[in-house]
């Protein structure tokens, strides 16, 4: 039983002995920063049941948990709020019963399995600051979920065919003069996203070539050879025309080599890949299957629709009249794809931006229909887009921030300030290089994922490689601090804590310490890193002031200079645990 469950049996029991009537629930909440306490009993909600002044009845349950419950030492009643003060012992003891804090708040896997989609980038052009919001939070979800019990598969679904493919390649046909990878020293993601913007500059001249030859705006967009010329590709590449796939095929590959390596160097990787070359003609059969139960129906001209008005939503289209499938058709069969290759999954979390909200709740609603369990735990993990101070990214412009020159940058910046410090003058260079990344990294990640998932953010590099405030620099840094503490300590062995006298500064770590189980929980079922990177920052807040009020290697006395250490390391533990979930590194030297 936990100490809440506890607390809430005995007030009951308290309203009981002392009004005679019975209390239902009990309402808690964290005590205020002004007050002393440690957890806090609302009354007013009982005044419902118990007559009397609010204030009254604090007191007189206040005294019954004073006399009744181990754990608590003393109260105070502040206007309709009991403040209860709990003891060092209880603390203490919670410290003491940690087996192990380096696997703290984590659970052992369970059959309980989960798919992770994130990443799934087109073949059109590198990774740029949109994925990596992606990218991220798909990652840490999953890992914030496998610290929480479940096992978990991450994917990506590769989007690389359509009309943006046949750009890149028609592009680089027509202009390339043979070039690759290894003759321009470029990845092979950014060659082909080269030749995309290629594309876009030669259509627009196209454009207006036509307009000033009499054609309309439309007339010239849709009549501009160059399209005419890449929706024939196309057509090609789906009758299987063995040129074109065969330059498809060296393209992609290209590509997936420069997305491999950026993967890489964010640090996230995938258990299986899905190609939508593989899937666009997947869910034909499941469209079949729906029109027998009657979950669609069959207009006139040979569409094919499913009915969501009484939804709320409106009809939406499942098959074309040519009997071709839509994107709803082939995320149908897919879905339905990745249960069979893992049968032990019973829910999905798609990671993608909140500009396709509608299409998943349509997804959702029409798995459901045709009667599939697992439909009932599919989640989009809804985000909003990343701004920078200049404006909105377009990738066929040109105007994205590239993830890999993003990387650098942090790294660079990161850099530039470590030097500033001067406290690695005795680092090699590759030690250097290693910490630099470490920190750009952690810079970019944790400014990303404090960020609750559904907000926009507005990106600013040099406010996110700041070593103080709410930063992953700040962070990493604190780590540091401790590792360097515990360098210089000697550690006891078996040391009994049990009669030291607790110094507030040293329950407030403990107190944050104890939500850190809690907090995985919460993360993984709101589906939201945002909680562990807001967690940690909060203990290292408590952590630095208690490392700059309490003594430690000047304490009065050795039991005292032990138990400091044991909570430094304990704090040091649970920094990188919950970094981890977050997919940042800490470094033992900054």
């Amino acid at each position: 039983m936990s100490l809440q469950e506890i607390l809430s049996a005995k007030v009951k029991e308290a309203v009981q002995a002392s009004y005679n009537t019975t209390l239902k629930t009990v309402e808690f909440q964290a005590t205020r920063k002004d007050f002393e306490g440690d957890i806090t009993v609302v009354i007013f909600p009982m005044l419902r049941t118990v007559k009397g002044n609010p204030v009254q009845i604090g007191e007189t349950i206040g005294q019954y948990l004073v006399d009744n419950v181990a754990e608590v030492s003393k109260f105070n009643v502040v206007k309709g709020f009991l403040n209860v003060v709990l003891s060092d012992t209880y603390y203490l003891d919670f410290f003491g019963n940690v087996t192990s804090f380096s696997t703290y708040g984590t659970r052992q896997t369970s059959a309980d399995a989960m798919m992770v989609e994130y990443a799934s980038p087109n073949t059109n052009k590198p990774l740029h600051l949109g994925h990596v919001r992606n990218v991220l939070l798909g990652y840490s979800v999953a890992e914030i979920l496998k610290a929480a019990g479940k096992k978990v598969y991450k994917t990506q679904i590769i989007n690389d065919r359509g009309i943006h493919i046949c750009k890149s390649m028609l592009a680089w046909k027509r202009f390339g003069n043979g070039e690759t990878p290894q003759s321009t020293a470029l990845k092979g993601d950014k060659l082909v996203g080269n030749y995309y913007v290629k594309f876009d500059q030669e259509y627009k001249k196209e454009i207006a070539q036509q307009i000033s030859e009499g054609k309309t705006e439309e007339e010239a967009k849709t009549q501009a050879p160059l399209l005419i010329e890449a929706q024939k590709m196309l057509q090609e590449w789906e009758a299987g025309d063995t040129q074109v796939v065969n330059l498809w095929k060296k393209m992609n590959g290209w590509v997936y080599e420069g997305f491999d390596a950026t993967y890489e160097a964010i640090g996230v990787d995938f258990d299986k890949n899905y190609y939508e070359s593989d899937t666009y003609l997947l869910g034909k059969e499941f469209i079949k299957e729906g029109l027998a139960s009657g979950v669609f129906k069959q207009k006139e001209d040979g569409s094919v629709w499913c009915d969501l008005t009484d939804e709320g939503l409106d009809e939406k289209i499942v098959l074309r009249s040519d009997g071709t499938a839509v994107y709803m058709t082939q995320d149908i069969g897919t879905a339905i794809q990745r249960v069979k290759d893992f049968p032990d999954i019973n829910g999905m979390i798609y990671t993608v931006g909140n500009e396709q909200d509608y299409h998943f709740q349509v997804l959702f609603l029409i798995l459901k229909k045709l009667g599939f369990k697992w439909a009932e735990n599919l989640y989009h993990l809804s985000y909003g887009m990343v701004d920078l101070p200049s404006g909105k990214m377009k990738s066929r412009e040109g105007t994205v921030v590239d993830a890999d020159d993003l990387i650098a940058s942090m790294a660079k910046t990161a850099g530039e300030i470590s030097e500033e410090l001067g406290k690695i003058d005795d680092f090699s260079k590759e030690e250097k290089t290693e910490l630099y990344n470490t920190i750009g990294l952690g810079a970019l990640k944790y400014y990303i994922l404090k960020v609750d998932p559904k907000k926009r953010i507005l990106f600013n590099p040099e406010e996110s490689v700041d070593f103080q405030g709410n930063t992953g620099p700040f962070i990493q840094y604190t780590y540091a601090r401790i590792q360097s503490i515990l360098r210089k300590a000697e550690v006891g062995k078996n040391v009994d804590f049990s009669s030291i006298s607790l110094e507030p500064k040293e329950k407030d770590v403990l107190k944050t310490l104890q939500l850190f189980p809690e907090t995985i929980q919460l993360a993984a079922s709101n589906y939201s890193p945002a909680l562990i990177a807001n967690y940690t920052y909060d203990l290292v807040k408590e952590f630095n002031s208690f490392y700059q009020n309490v003594p430690i290697f000047q304490a009065t006395s050795d039991v005292e200079k032990q138990f400091r250490i044991a909570l430094c390391s304990a704090v040091g533990d649970v920094i990188r645990t919950a970094f981890s979930l977050l997919g940042i590194t800490v470094p033992n030297r900054m």
